[in-house]
């Protein structure tokens, strides 16, 4: 994703609390249509599942030792609690009693084990697999006690395995199937339609306050919102298309909600190939792309322009957006001083859905100005994470990066985008290996700054977090981090 004259009403409660909150009943035979443009790949979050399993999964299906609650703290979850050596490298973690998986089977210390050392994996696709290097080894020295040993500290730690779910270990075909924790089962996923989730009555925790979820997958934004005026869905997670919202606008059957996004578009370069293995020709096609004009023509004055890969919502925020200003006539002296006077010509991988190809289009249209040429290459979001996540085949592509504190990755050289710094790879490690969130701060806005001055992506705008529900529905998560989407605390009626 003209200012528009919107009235944005508070919604209601956010995701709700797992276990230990207040009793609810769920609404009788209340069944939430939930409209999406992200339909998972896979159902399982270490083979490539994107954004969509961990949407419709996350806290849902699946939970971890920990959770990630909507304002983005950090609370227990299947952790009752935890202790930490002296010296930072032992962890020790007491499990929840009385926790089943959707099988029948009770939760273990060897499941949290396996959990574990599957995104840590050698095969592992997680995103956070980078972000657990730290761990030396998981040990179970009983059913209740799961015991994680560091090669180094790492502050983040119970941060990050907030993002690790616990399966069973004896699982099998996850990629089709599941067997988590969390309120709800798999009912059934009809491929290229919807995902149904049915309330696990055999949960440890609170019951969810609906009678079941089914998300609604489409591949565009106008017809998602056609399928909220028809009713066919109740709520929108995230709204994509900000011409549509005048017709919720002041309509008292629905609320339009604006929370706090951590989803960054990226003109994201594949920085091991020439030319943009100079800094100075990254700097140039930053500066040539007005991102503010690209932010308003989709987002009608909503999201903001961001300087770098940290949102505002990160400890570690600083507003870079003057490191790479739009500056035509600075771009073509960079790309002059750079052996590029005449510009060159290069093939931008786009995937297929919304707002990429309208961004790619305009990219193409500013880098024209440099004397750019841009050859826009649409594929599918698997095509994309074949070519470009794991086989690193593009010279640059757009993408969409949803989680928080997720400057980290510009240290891990390989990376999809290939950024190498020896300096910033020596922040983010001291960074982890921190005693102090205030010294992983400072290091981490060294680091922050260091990328913006090497252009290492061009970071093109912060999405805002829109979420369009039924005026009907009350208890849904509206900040968007991560795109977990707790769909347990919605009430319909």
């Amino acid at each position: 994703m003209a200012a528009l004259a919107l009235v944005l009403a508070a919604c209601g409660s956010g995701g709700g609390e797992s276990g230990g909150g207040p009793a609810r009943t769920p609404d009788a035979g209340a069944t939430i249509e939930i409209g999406s443009l992200y339909e998972p790949q896979n159902l399982d979050n270490t083979a490539g599942g994107g954004q969509g399993v961990t949407e419709a999964f996350n806290g849902n299906v699946y939970e971890g030792l920990f959770k990630l609650t909507d304002d983005g703290k950090v609370e227990n979850l299947l952790a009752e609690g935890y202790e930490v050596s002296d010296d930072g490298l032992t962890y020790t973690f007491k499990l929840r009693q009385g926790v089943k998986f959707h099988s029948g089977k009770a939760l273990t210390a060897a499941d949290v084990k396996t959990s574990i050392e599957r995104v840590i994996s050698d095969d592992s696709q997680s995103a956070r697999k980078s972000s657990l290097t730290a761990i030396d080894s998981v040990e179970a020295p009983d059913d209740a006690t799961v015991v994680v040993k560091l090669s180094s500290r790492s502050i983040s730690l119970v941060y990050n395995l907030s993002y690790v779910w616990v399966v069973n270990a004896e699982g099998k075909d996850l990629t089709t199937g599941e067997d988590g924790t969390g309120p709800y089962t798999l009912e059934n996923w009809k491929r290229g339609s919807t995902l149904s989730l049915k309330p696990f009555p055999g949960y440890w925790g609170t019951a969810p306050a609906n009678g079941g979820v089914v998300f609604h997958y489409f591949t565009d934004a106008t017809a998602l919102n056609n399928a909220l005026i028809t009713g066919a869905v109740d709520i929108v997670t995230s709204q994509q298309s900000p011409d549509a919202l005048a017709q919720f606008a002041g309509n008292p059957d629905y609320k339009i909600s604006e929370g706090h996004s951590t989803t960054k578009l990226l003109l994201a370069f594949n920085d091991r190939k020439a030319p943009f293995d100079e800094p100075l020709v990254r700097k140039a096609v930053s500066s040539a792309i007005d991102d503010a004009k690209l932010l308003e023509s989709v987002w009608a004055g909503h999201g903001s322009v961001i300087g770098s890969m940290v949102p505002p919502t990160d400890p570690w925020y600083e507003d870079l957006t003057s490191v790479n200003p739009y500056d035509v006539e600075l771009a073509k002296r960079q790309l002059a001083q750079a052996g590029y006077a005449d510009g060159f010509r290069f093939t931008l991988d786009t995937p297929n859905y919304d707002p990429h190809p309208t961004a790619a289009t305009f990219i193409k249209s500013e880098l024209a100005k440099v004397g750019i040429t841009v050859d826009i290459n649409v594929i599918t979001a698997d095509e994309w994470y074949t070519k470009v996540y794991k086989n690193h085949d593009f010279a640059a592509t757009l993408q969409e990066h949803v989680n928080d504190r997720d400057v980290v990755w510009y240290g891990d050289p390989d990376f999809y985008w290939g950024y190498d710094n020896e300096q910033v790879t020596d922040w983010i490690e001291q960074a982890e290996q921190a005693k102090t969130a205030e010294e992983q701060t400072e290091l981490l806005k060294k680091a922050n700054r260091q990328i913006a001055e090497d252009a290492a992506s061009d970071w093109i705008y912060l999405y805002p977090q829109i979420v369009v529900a039924a005026s009907n529905l009350s208890g849904y998560p509206v900040n968007g981090l991560n795109s977990q989407f707790y769909a347990y605390g919605i009430k319909k009626g």
